[in-house]
Order: structure tokens, then C-alpha cells, then sequence
């Protein structure tokens, strides 16, 4: 093992050093020639996955032909899942053999370095050249499309309960035990640690299943030993060849393993699958115990995400391309591009074609919207095989306050324990020692040096610090304020927040010793006004003989169930859908439906540093769609378990049409419309906030109807946009003219309807599937846009189990606008089922 480990890591270094010396010689060669970069280059043969696809629709076609022949047994040791064929098809070291003799014809003698080859999903590879070699390779006849490389970046012990899973979804499971059993849920982040028991796989009595359907691997490195990988965690492998060629993969922090160096990764597969009942202990105090969503759920880590620079599209691709080889059933992407994709819609990037072959292997795709909202248009997943979740707050908060010695009571964040009684307060900046003035250091007031301050007059007090832009930027910590107020025989902190940070919002910091952190410039001026009042000074000397000011610190230990909940969060990436670089809206619902994000409880690796003030800590409270993407991953395990034959967009039906539109007191769900002060700015969310509503666990598993829509669907979709056929033609290698180019995003058959520009009429058609056990009859209702008519035929239908009715929605604007209006349709089946659609119309022309 140890001999293996030295030959990865002479591999390592011999990359690392290739890559040196061949930039150093691209520039030597020719300095007046741009420098090398990474190039994902896709072929006009079809993937793997494509071939698989008809190889399969043949046998299948066979295989009835011979059942009508009354011999079917001779052929059904075809059918298997969809790893189970892959050694008839063309071999990878085949594919990956017709890659380098492209290379090697079109770059003769020239230096170049292949990182990947593509061979499942998409057919292609990534490589390191120049843009003259980029060029060269582009006028091949058997290369389809060359695109630079891009980043990309990352964007619980109570939400099971917030959500009803232990009453509702995983009672209909058969209880926890048994929640997503046999389902894979495939991760593309920063990794995971192995040795976390959210991940073991002896924590209950019943062993955990070997799911035949998967052929994923362990890697083995020194940092990710033999063993780390077991019946919960099934297969783990990274991918950095981008960032090793561009010379920024640090291996001392961001590991050339699947170990999560970062914490992101590993905070991600425990919301969606970590086991059940785990103690959640953090800065020595008890905050419950957490489970995943499907806890029963296997995990595969394909990590392609870094701590110290994010990541690249030509890994990301590559890890989605080995997720659906190795026949994951759901992929949950907790990251977004850097920027919108350039082109002639947003749609059309590496990333996004390759989960569109991930949905044709019958791969559920699920990603975070994005972290950069409450702008409009400010969405930054796109496409409408993939299914985007916002984010939204759940009932639990964490309440801390400060009770001053005048009465006044200054509410404040920070996972703290109290005090039993009143204590002096004393500000840093009075305690300095001798030899220390605020001169010689101006953030002395944010308590980072002990040494600074003289210990005989901080001892037994309340130490006051100051809490700057610097903490936000990690140049200084609490966890130091922490210490240096230890070493000084502190009581307790409490922190104020500077007046120049601004619309700052704080996460409920771990606080080993009593404190609390004001998060606003108010409470913050409240404080230190009668922190500075209650000072005596000598009349004539004016220095400070009694500090008057006392206070009491309640703790923040004990959640707060009460809060209206849930609403939209206010940095949520809100629609519309943004079709191009243009910000032309495209006829898509975005995002789909929110989840909890805000606040959430869950695993953190052992090494993360994605926030400093868990540094060392088993679990971590992290706010983001990234936490809400992985819930929804969760959830759909459960509905995969219990619907083994549910296509993509059945799974994506069944958590729209159930998502409930109200807060747990029955009022709308409301959405944060600003930054600064984002409880004071809140409105009624739309669609273009929280596409279909907050999931619904338990009801997402009862639909009722549901809307299916498949990839000759969305093949056409892409071929109707403009200019888009070659377009097309070099991503899937399929022609334009064997789809119907006439549909648009409305006339898609999902659960939602967006017209971006309505021209006095228009009708648009929906399909809905009886999946019900009974026949069911359902009236339908509506409340149309604000200037717009709408009329549903017909208004009432009965369906038999496993039948289709076509409905028909007619569109009539009443007058014009180009300011964005909202509707529903409802279907109100008598056996209890609801079918929830939201219709948005942008611009109208009456």
C-alpha cells in the first residue's frame, strides 16, 4: 500500500512538473502567442450513453417481438440495468484511443496535454493547448465543438421534523430504517469525510444493502486510506486536472482525494443521506440529534470542488460523466457557474448537455439556484431538465440577548451559554496594557492578541470587542476573541458590530464560553450609549475610575420553534430564467420549488474551512441553496424508492405539483426583497421566488397526477431556438431535423407554465398520467395573471388508473404590459388529490 501511495504521488509531482515545464515552453516558443488554457472539446459521434440508449430500444424491441412468439426467457438476461450491459458497448480505452489519434493528427509534433477523456455522456476530452491548437482542432471534420473552460463555485437536526418526514414520508417507507434504501444519490462538491458517523454503516442493527446497479469505485490515497469507503459510502474519487494544469491545486489544503478539506461536500451528503439519530455536539454543547432526508440512502462522492479556488467545468464534467457511468440514481450539485454561459442561450454549455444525457440515462439532476439573489434574473441554474431549488428558512431559530443594566434588551445571534447573573462590562479598548496603544494597532479592539491587554482589569467582566469587515473576511475570528478573552479571565464577550458593515448578515456563531454578537449598527449604538454613559472618570485627569455598566447575557442555546416560517431567503436566486447573455427571459419556470436552506445543522468535516468558526468541529450551521438542493436530493430518493420506474420529470411532478404554497400558520409564504434589513423588507412570494412552492414531503409521494416530458422533449425545446441546430448537432451529434423545432420552452409538458411574450393569444397543451392505484374525476379552477384570460378545457375529466388526459389552456391578453404577472391552475381530484401549477406571463400585447 505504501508503495502505491509513493507511485500516486511521484505521478502527482511528475504532472505537476510536465504542466511547468510545457507553459514555460508554450511561452518560450512563441511569447507573442496567447497562453495555453483548458479546452473541452466534444466530437460528433454519439456517447456512450446514446449508443447504450438505442442498443437498448433494440433489444427491447426484440425482446416484445419474441414475447408475441410466446419465448421471451431467452432474452431477458439483456434487460439489466443500466450498468449491467456496459462491456458489449465500445470499450473506454477505445474512445479514449480515437481522442489521442485526433490529437496526435491535428497537433503533429506539438506539445499538448489531454486531461480527460469524455466518453459516457458526452463524447469528447479536455485539453490543455493554445488557442491557435484550439483552432486547428475546431476545423476537424470530426470535432463538433470547442469551448473554453470555466469556473464554478459552491453556492440538520430539525428539518426532517419542519418537513413531516417522521409522520408522513418515512412512515409510507416503512420508518427511517428503511427511508431510501437501495438508492444511490451521487455528489459533485468538495468531497467527504469518510470517518464522520453520518456516514457509517454499522449504526443500526440491519445491514446495509449492496445496490447491484452500481459499479463505482474507492479511491485509495494516503489521505483516503483503504477502508474509508463501506455499505453507506460506496464510491468516492476526485478530479483536478484542470486545476493541477493552471498551477493552483495546493495537495497540503485541497487533497488529491476525496477527503473534503473544506466542509462543504461533506455537509451536503449528510442533509440529503446522512444516517439517522446522530448527537449534534458543537463547541462542547448538545444541539438534538440529525438525520438526513433519506437516511437509508447510499452516498457516492465525486469530488471536482476545491477550498482554495472553487472549481472547473472540464472536472465538473468529468465527474458527472463517471456519476452516470458508474449509475447513480439521483446527482446533487450544490454549485453554479461563475457567469452565465455564453452563446445563443444560456442552455448550451458543457455542464448542462452533459446532465441532459444524465436525464436520458434516467439520472434525476438536481441543483442548487444560486446564492446571488433578490435581484430578478439573478438565476443561475438554467435548463429545464435539471431541477433548481431555492432556498428558505425553516420554524427553528436560535435566540440570544442581552439584558443591560437599564432596563434595555438588545436581541443578538450566537450559539452561547448564558450567565447567572449581572456582570461589569468593560470595553476592550479601556482594558489595553501599558505598552499598547491604538495607535500601535487599530483593530486592537477586536480582542485577537491576549498580550494586548492588561488581565488584572478584564478579570471577572464582560469583555467588549468590536466585530469588523475582517471577521467577514476571515482575517480575524470569534474563536480568537474566545481565547484571548479566556486568557484573560473573561466572563464572557460581547461583540458589537462596526457601522461600516452593512446589510451583514450573520450565521449563529459557536460560542465555547457565555456571549453574544449584536448584529446590527442600532443595537449596536444602543450598547455603547450606555456603555459610555455608566463610565466615571477623575474631573481633572478624565481617566476611567469605575466602570458603571452591567449587564446580563441570556444564551442562545435553546431553540425557538414560534417563527413564521417558511419564507423565500432574501440571497435565493430568484427567476426569470434568464435565456441568453442577454437577459432575454426564456418560457421556463425558475426556480422550480425552495426547500429549508437557512440555518442548517449537518456533518462538517474534521478539516473544513469553509467557515473558521467551526474549524475542529463534527457538525456545522450553513445558510444557502446549497443546502437546499440536497434536501430536495433526499426527497427524491424517497419517491425513487417507492416509484423504481420514475423518470426524471415524474420525480420533478411529483415535488412540484404537491408543494404547498402557505407558511406553517396558513398565511402566503413570504419572500425577503432586500439585503439590508431583510425582515423588514418582505413581500408575497411569486413563482419567479419559489417556482411551485416549499416541498412537501409527505404529499410528493402521492401526486395523483403527474407531468412527464422526455429527452426527444427537450431535444425539440433546444432545436426551436434560434440558430440553435448546429448548435445542437455539435453537443449531442443528433440533427435538428428528426425533432419537431416547433416547441417552445411553454409548450414543454411540465408542471408550470411561462410565456415570456404573449402576442394576443395563444393555447398552450398539458398531459397529465392517472399514477393513482383508482380512477379519480377532478374539476380544475384557476386565478389568471393580471392581464390575461385564461380558460382550461376541459374544466372537468374523470381518468382511470394509469390513463393520460390532454388539457388545453387558453391564453388571451386583456391588455399591455411588460411587467411580469403571476396565476395558478389547480386540479381538485374527489379522492383528495391537489395538482398545483403556477402560470407566469411576462410581456403582453393585447
Amino acid at each position: 500500500m505504501e508503495s502505491f501511495q509513493k507511485l500516486l504521488l511521484w505521478v502527482h509531482l511528475m504532472a505537476l512538473l510536465f504542466v511547468g515545464l510545457f507553459l514555460s515552453t508554450l511561452c518560450q516558443e512563441d511569447s507573442d502567442q496567447a497562453i495555453a488554457a483548458v479546452y473541452i472539446v466534444t466530437l460528433k459521434q454519439a456517447p456512450s450513453v446514446h449508443q447504450y440508449a438505442q442498443e437498448l430500444k433494440t433489444l427491447n424491441d426484440k425482446h416484445h417481438s419474441i414475447n408475441r412468439h410466446g419465448n421471451s426467457s431467452r432474452l431477458t438476461r439483456f434487460l439489466k440495468p443500466r450498468n449491467a450491459s456496459r462491456s458489449h458497448l465500445s470499450p473506454d480505452s477505445y474512445i479514449s484511443r480515437v481522442h489521442d489519434s485526433i490529437l496526435r493528427k491535428t497537433l503533429k509534433g506539438e506539445k499538448y496535454l489531454k486531461l480527460y477523456s469524455y466518453h459516457y455522456l458526452i463524447n469528447g476530452f479536455s485539453v490543455l493547448i493554445t488557442p491557435q491548437q484550439a483552432d486547428k482542432l475546431s476545423r476537424r471534420k470530426l470535432v463538433a465543438n470547442v469551448v473554453l473552460d470555466f469556473s464554478v463555485r459552491t453556492a440538520t437536526t430539525h428539518t426532517p421534523q419542519f418537513l413531516g418526514l417522521p409522520q408522513g414520508a418515512w412512515v409510507q417507507e416503512g420508518g427511517y430504517g428503511t427511508a431510501g434504501e437501495g438508492i444511490v444519490i451521487g455528489f459533485i462538491d468538495t468531497g467527504i469525510d469518510p470517518t464522520h458517523p453520518s456516514f457509517a454503516d454499522d449504526v443500526t442493527e440491519r445491514s446495509y444493502p449492496v445496490p447491484s446497479h452500481f459499479s463505482g469505485i474507492c479511491e485509495v490515497t494516503r489521505d483516503f486510506p483503504s477502508g474509508s469507503c463501506n455499505r453507506k459510502l460506496i464510491g468516492a474519487r476526485h478530479f483536478a486536472a484542470s486545476a493541477i494544469t493552471r498551477g493552483i491545486f495546493n495537495s497540503s489544503q485541497d487533497y488529491a482525494s476525496p477527503l473534503d478539506g473544506d466542509g462543504h461536500g461533506t455537509h451536503t451528503a449528510s442533509v440529503a443521506a446522512g444516517n439517522h439519530g446522530i448527537p449534534v455536539v458543537v463547541a462542547g454543547n448538545h444541539f438534538g440529534k440529525a438525520s438526513g432526508m433519506a437516511p437509508r440512502s447510499h452516498i457516492a462522492v465525486y469530488k471536482a470542488l476545491y477550498k482554495s479556488f472553487g472549481g472547473f467545468a472540464a472536472d465538473v464534467v468529468a465527474a458527472i460523466d463517471q456519476a452516470a457511468q458508474d449509475g447513480v440514481d439521483i446527482i446533487n450539485l450544490s454549485i453554479t457557474p461563475n457567469r452565465r454561459p455564453p452563446g445563443i442561450a444560456t442552455f448550451f454549455n458543457p455542464i448542462d448537455m452533459a446532465l441532459l444525457s444524465a436525464v436520458k440515462a434516467g439520472i434525476f439532476v438536481v441543483q442548487a439556484a444560486g446564492n446571488t439573489g433578490p435581484s430578478p434574473k439573478s438565476m443561475s441554474s438554467f435548463s429545464p431538465w435539471i431541477f433548481t431549488v431555492g432556498a428558505a428558512s425553516h420554524d427553528r431559530v436560535y435566540s440570544n440577548s442581552i439584558y443591560l443594566g437599564n432596563d434595555v434588551v438588545i436581541p443578538g445571534a450566537g450559539l452561547a451559554p448564558g450567565t447567572d447573573k449581572d456582570y461589569t462590562l468593560i470595553s476592550a479598548l479601556h482594558a489595553l496594557s501599558d505598552d499598547t496603544t491604538v495607535g500601535d494597532d487599530m483593530y486592537v479592539g477586536e480582542c485577537q492578541e491576549s498580550s494586548n491587554f492588561n488581565k488584572d482589569m478584564v478579570r471577572g467582566k464582560l469583555l467588549i470587542c468590536s466585530y469588523s469587515i475582517r471577521f467577514v473576511l476571515g482575517l480575524s475570528t470569534i474563536k480568537q476573541a474566545l481565547e484571548t478573552a479566556k486568557n484573560l479571565s473573561s466572563v464572557g464577550v460581547v461583540f458589537y458590530m462596526d457601522p461600516f458593515v452593512i446589510g451583514f448578515q450573520l450565521n449563529p456563531t459557536p460560542l465555547r464560553m457565555p456571549g453574544i454578537i449584536i448584529p446590527s449598527p442600532d443595537g449596536s449604538k444602543v450598547l455603547l450609549q450606555y456603555y459610555n454613559s455608566s463610565l466615571e472618570r477623575d474631573e481633572h485627569t478624565k481617566k476611567i475610575i469605575r466602570f458603571g455598566a452591567v449587564a446580563c447575557i441570556s444564551g442562545g442555546l435553546k431553540a425557538n420553534f414560534s417563527t413564521p416560517a417558511p419564507k423565500v431567503m432574501y440571497y435565493s436566486a430568484r427567476g426569470p430564467d434568464p435565456e441568453d447573455t442577454f437577459l432575454d427571459n426564456a418560457d421556463l419556470m425558475k426556480p422550480n420549488v425552495v426547500a429549508p436552506g437557512n440555518f442548517i445543522w449537518a456533518a462538517w468535516s474534521s478539516l473544513g474551512t469553509d467557515s473558521v468558526e467551526f474549524q475542529g468541529e463534527s457538525f456545522a450551521m450553513m445558510s444557502g441553496t446549497s443546502m437546499a438542493a440536497p434536501h430536495v436530493a433526499g426527497l427524491a430518493a424517497l419517491i425513487k424508492q417507492k416509484f423504481p420506474t420514475f423518470s426524471p420529470s415524474a420525480i420533478a411532478s411529483a415535488l412540484s405539483t404537491t408543494a404547498t404554497l402557505y407558511d406553517k400558520e396558513g398565511g402566503p409564504i413570504m419572500a425577503q426583497r432586500n439585503y439590508a434589513k431583510p425582515d423588514e423588507n418582505q413581500l408575497q412570494a411569486t413563482p419567479y421566488d419559489m417556482g411551485s412552492g416549499f416541498v412537501n414531503a409527505t404529499a410528493s409521494l402521492d401526486p395523483g397526477l403527474i407531468f412527464k416530458s422526455s429527452y426527444n422533449d427537450y431535444m425539440s425545446f433546444l432545436c426551436s431556438i434560434n440558430g440553435s441546430q448546429p448548435v445542437v448537432l455539435n453537443y449531442t451529434g443528433q440533427s435538428c431535423w428528426t425533432y419537431n423545432s416547433t416547441i417552445t420552452g411553454a409548450d414543454l409538458n411540465l408542471p408550470s407554465i411561462t410565456i415570456a411574450k404573449l402576442i394576443h393569444s395563444r393555447t398552450v397543451q398539458r398531459i397529465v398520467t392517472n399514477i393513482a392505484d383508482e380512477d379519480e374525476y377532478y374539476s380544475i379552477g384557476w386565478s389568471a395573471p393580471y392581464g390575461v384570460s385564461i380558460k382550461v378545457s376541459p374544466s372537468h375529466f374523470s381518468i382511470a388508473s394509469g390513463k393520460k388526459q390532454v388539457l388545453n389552456v387558453f391564453f388571451n391578453a386583456t391588455m399591455s404590459s411588460t411587467v411580469a404577472s403571476f396565476g395558478r391552475i389547480g386540479l381538485f381530484g374527489h379522492k383528495g388529490h391537489v395538482v398545483n401549477m403556477p402560470v407566469a406571463v411576462i410581456v403582453k400585447m393585447s
